[in-house]
């Protein structure tokens, strides 16, 4: 893994909750609180084990409607993504403020800390996504490589060469594969 700072840290954890997220819910529909809860507790969210219900249903609900700009993100420009990205920060109630907690290093929570559970998981999800598009663009947004998967997954790989998705199986059964039909052809 290649990490240049704790800003680019923190950008890559919140992409890779954001994609989990995109994946669990594409592949299952919506799914639980509890298993919201427990893949953003996963991924440092430190306000998902005591979020009210209603707020992390909430959340699900807002991301399965954005599902379908996140599964085009692979294939979206740099001005489309942002285009859409601020039209979504448009809406959201976002008060950029440096804190500390729970021993984390000093960061940006870009909601206040009157902000809905949802509210503020969808504000760090919109601005790691703007942060990383300004830096990159969209080349590190993909689609997983194995024939029978459509994971998406952000490569933060230095060379950008990541081709599979979090599901150790994809590669596995992709690199069997390309095993087996090499040794046929010999």
């Amino acid at each position: 893994m290649y990490v240049t700072s704790a800003s680019a840290t923190e950008v890559r954890l919140t992409l890779e909750a954001a994609f989990d997220l995109v994946n669990a819910l594409s592949a299952d529909g919506p799914i639980d609180a509890a298993g919201t809860r427990e893949l953003l507790d996963h991924h440092g969210f430190t306000r998902a084990a005591a979020a009210p219900a209603a707020e992390v249903a909430r959340l699900d609900e807002r991301m399965g409607d954005l599902l379908d700009r996140f599964r085009s993100l692979p294939d979206r420009t740099d001005l489309d993504t942002v285009e859409w990205v601020n039209a979504e920060l448009a809406r959201l109630p976002i008060a950029p403020a440096a804190v500390t907690h729970h021993g984390a290093p000093l960061h940006i929570h870009w909601t206040p800390s009157t902000a809905s559970f949802d509210d503020q998981v969808i504000a760090d999800i919109l601005m790691a996504l703007a942060q990383e598009v300004c830096d990159h663009g969209t080349r590190r947004f993909g689609r997983c490589a194995a024939t029978d998967c459509d994971h998406l997954y952000y490569d933060a790989t230095r060379n950008g060469s990541r081709r599979f998705c979090a599901d150790p199986r994809c590669a596995s059964r992709t690199h069997t594969a390309d095993h087996r039909a090499r040794r046929r052809n010999a």
